[in-house]
């Protein structure tokens, strides 16, 4: 049945041998598979499933039909040293029918000679070994190697002939000391090393012989001094110093030159032995301009420390060349000349400047020439060797003949006489000469005046024209050449009694401006003097500047401000108060003025009569008050009063004409008819207080005045309060002989009451004055009561105090008020203070 196991391997189990080292495909074993009737194969082909060791060393392969083998796969190769010496594997295989069956091959590894193996760097490389000649015999290497089946080892070498033996223990000896110069340099050896089965291995190993140095180096430069021009440029070869070492044989010597001594003009190429210009060789200069040879010690070594050397000196003698063109210095010169200077006057020498540096005589002369530039027909060079320039001709600048320039530029040349060699120490040099450049400047001399165009000049100027306006410009000019600066300035009759300077001039381009308002009226005419000046010589001219009259002087009226006041019923056309006023205007006739009242004339009251063509003109009442009827509801007017000066003038040209406007203020306050109601109620005294407030509008009462009032009225009000406490003290005083009662009461005599008075303090501001219409006189009133006292001589406005005692009967508020003291709202009501006493029994006065 399925899955019953069934002998399907043939030859299984089995033992079997295979040898070490065996390569990939050995056949190890071959085994058959049989399958039962009923089967019609091999469903699992035999299959190594386990081993024991574990191992993949070895696998299955198919030989045809139902016989197979068991082969080595070469991963990893069987090593019978290192590896186990037996593997058990176990094989599986099944057919279709589910028969299995599974078998152990047991493989063992057997043991197979082996070559020996060298070990350490001989195993992996060809070995070089470096000896150094002189050395004694001695080990110079270590030779080592193993057997793989731990067999005792041979060691040999070839070629016998060499200097060379190895040891039973590998180790290779050197038989005798080298000589670098007579032996061979170098050695080829065969190590071979041999099992007890013969089997062997061989390696080469090379032996160099390593030269010592042991000979002194030589010079085989024969020459010792050198001679080379100066000026060489850094590289230049001077020499090629060359020697040679014993040590080298016919090989090139490996030796390094160097210099021992302190010069720095030379270095020597420490491989070649080349010796070259390192840095410039000035033979002109010092110390070679007194001592041109130098001396240079020359060293050679076959090695750089610890080596043998040799010395030798050389002498390089420096030769002087015409590589120094003449020099000037400076070489450029200013020179100052008048220009009325006489011709022939010497200007420069210019040997006395100029030197040739080269130490040679026949390389240090020059001369000079060509003498040429702007102006130089003028001038002459007067020798070739001195170089002395000279002037020949004149040189005025305001002559037409003269080019017309102040400075002028000559050009020497100074060149060698010697053929030149400037390349050597000048590489871009161009040109062999030099060139001296003279500068020679014409100093101007101020030979003439500078001279205004006019003799006189006249300028119109309006006499509004704002101040800093330019008025004109004056000018002058100087013959000199160049032309010299002139300076313009102001020297007499520029200022009035007012101003000192009333005009200005540019200094530098004469033009002239106004420094202060002009005045027609005062001055008519301004004359003054300018002067041209060029800082050594000057002219003067006359300036004569007419002021043009214009219309720019206002009305000026007096008085310029007016209080009135009025009684309410003034008659109509009433000069008021008598008040004019009186107009002047500095640029205006009389008749030219016109009066409006361009403000606070309210219903046209007022007018000023005449209105026009008069420098006087009258206030006048024009209408009526009407206040009862509400028409009229101010009291106070303030009349702004315009007077111009047109009234002369046509209406087609007032819109171009000039007009001034002067300015009245006048303040009318109406004062109403004054009325007094007085009422009692029996029982009791009512004091009543009328208080005058200071109204914000009064600006005109000086501030000082009203302090001194409140400190005046504070006093007053202090001693009244101790006059009522004294008097509240004593009580009612019985009636004295020859006095009068403090208050009279109406009717018979009553009992006696007692009565608390209270004393009011009325602080009155006479803020306005005014002309009495019937007797002329002035007179002070207050502006919001009416209060009015008459106005003594030379005395100011001034507040005054007043305390007053009333007894009157207290009425409900607003009743007993007289329309005239309150004619408006705007206007404050009466404040009233009362007092209620208790009514006491009536006693007798005292007699």
């Amino acid at each position: 049945s399925a899955g019953r196991r069934t002998q399907l391997l043939k030859g299984l189990p089995a033992t079997s041998t295979v040898e070490e080292n065996s390569a990939a495909g050995v056949s190890v074993y071959n085994f058959n598979v049989t399958v039962s009737a009923l089967a019609s194969g091999v469903a699992v082909l035999p299959t190594i499933v386990n081993s024991n060791p574990l191992t993949e060393a070895f696998d299955i392969e198919s030989k045809g039909g139902l016989e197979f083998r068991v082969i080595t796969t070469g991963n990893p190769v069987l090593d019978y040293e290192t590896m186990p010496k037996s593997f058990d594997l176990q094989i599986f295989v099944e057919d279709t029918t589910g028969r299995t069956d599974l078998n152990v091959l047991t493989i063992q590894v057997t043991d197979k000679n082996e070559h020996p193996v060298f070990r350490g760097n001989v195993a992996i490389q060809t070995v070089t070994i470096y000896v150094l000649e002189r050395t004694p015999p001695e080990r110079i290497y270590q030779v080592d190697a193993a057997d793989p089946e731990n067999a005792k080892l041979k060691y040999s070498l070839l070629p016998a002939t060499v200097p060379f033996s190895i040891m039973k223990s590998g180790a290779i000896f050197s038989t005798k000391e080298f000589d670098y110069e007579k032996d061979p340099h170098c050695y080829f050896l065969n190590i071979t090393v041999t099992d007890p089965d013969g089997l062997n291995s061989t390696k080469t190993v090379n032996i160099n012989i390593i030269n010592i140095n042991d000979e002194r180096p030589y010079f085989t430069t024969k020459q010792r001094i050198y001679r080379i021009p100066e000026e060489q440029s850094p590289g230049t070869i001077v020499a090629n110093i060359t020697a040679k070492d014993p040590d080298d044989e016919d090989s090139p010597s490996r030796l390094f030159y160097s210099i021992q001594s302190s010069d720095t003009h030379f270095s020597i190429n420490p491989a070649t032995g080349v010796l070259q210009v390192t840095k410039r060789i000035d033979r002109d200069a010092l110390p070679l301009r007194l001592h041109p040879n130098i001396s240079l010690l020359v060293r050679v070594e076959d090695s750089l420390s610890s080596g043998h050397a040799s010395e030798m000196e050389i002498t390089v003698i420096v030769d002087d060349v015409n590589d120094n063109p003449p020099e000037c210095n400076p070489s450029h010169f200013r020179k100052e000349v008048n220009e009325n200077t006489a011709p022939g006057i010497f200007l420069v020498d210019l040997i006395n400047y100029c030197k040739d540096n080269d130490v040679d005589p026949s390389n240090n002369q020059f001369s000079f020439t060509g003498l040429s530039g702007f102006g130089s027909n003028n001038f002459a060079l007067e020798s070739t060797v001195s170089g002395r320039v000279v002037m020949t001709g004149t040189l005025d600048l305001e002559n037409t003949a003269n080019p017309g320039a102040d400075v002028y530029t000559l050009t020497v040349r100074v060149q060698d006489t010697a053929h030149p060699n400037y390349s050597s120490k000048y590489p871009f040099y161009i040109s062999f000469d030099n060139m001296i450049y003279i500068y020679i400047r014409i100093k101007p001399v101020n030979e003439f005046s500078p001279v205004f165009r006019n003799l006189s000049y006249v300028f119109s100027v309006s006499e509004i024209t704002k101040v800093g306006s330019s008025i004109g410009r004056v000018h002058a000019i100087d013959e000199d050449w160049p032309p010299n600066a002139i300076t313009y300035s102001i020297v007499a009759g520029a200022g009035n009694r007012d101003y000192r300077n009333i005009f200005w001039i540019s200094p530098t381009k004469g033009d002239m401006r106004i420094l202060a308002r002009l005045d027609y009226e005062t001055t008519q005419k301004h004359i003054f003097t300018v002067q041209a000046s060029d800082q050594e010589k000057s002219t003067t001219a006359s300036v004569t500047v007419n002021v043009l009259e214009v219309n720019d002087e206002e009305p000026v009226c007096s008085p310029n401000f007016f209080s009135l006041q009025i009684p309410v019923d003034l008659a109509v056309g009433t000069n008021i108060n008598g008040f004019r006023i009186e107009c002047q205007d500095r640029d205006s006739d009389p008749r030219s003025f016109r009066y409006f009242i361009n403000e606070g004339n309210e219903n046209s009251h007022f007018i000023f009569s005449p209105s026009a063509g008069s420098n006087t003109s009258h206030l006048v009442l024009a209408s009526r008050f009407d206040y009862e009827s509400g028409l009229d509801t101010n009291w106070i007017y303030s009349l702004r009063v315009h007077i111009t000066d047109d009234n002369l003038v046509s209406a087609k040209v007032k819109t171009t004409h000039l007009i001034k406007t002067g300015t009245v203020t006048l303040s009318i306050r109406v004062i109403p008819n004054p009325t007094t109601a007085t009422t009692t109620t029996p029982g009791f005294t009512v004091v009543t207080k009328r208080e005058n407030l200071y109204s914000p509008s009064a600006w005109y009462v000086p501030f000082v005045v009203t302090v001194g009032g409140v400190l005046l009225l504070g006093l007053l009000g202090y001693l009244g309060l101790l006059l009522l406490r004294r008097l509240r003290a004593r009580g009612a005083p019985a009636g004295r002989a020859g006095r009068a009662p403090l208050i009279n009461a109406p009717g018979k005599k009553k009992a006696k009451k007692e009565v608390v008075m209270t004393m009011t303090k009325i602080n009155t501001v006479f803020d306005g004055e005014a002309r009495d219409p019937v007797t002329g006189r002035m007179y002070e009133f207050n502006t919001r009561s009416g209060a009015r006292r008459w106005k003594k001589s030379n005395e100011p406005l001034q507040p005054m105090l007043a305390m007053q005692v009333m007894s009157s009967a207290t009425e409900n508020s607003g009743q007993g008020v007289d329309r005239a003291e309150a004619p408006s709202k705007k206007e404050p009501s009466e404040k009233k203070k009362e007092m209620t006493a208790a009514t006491k029994p009536a006693a007798k006065p005292q007699q």
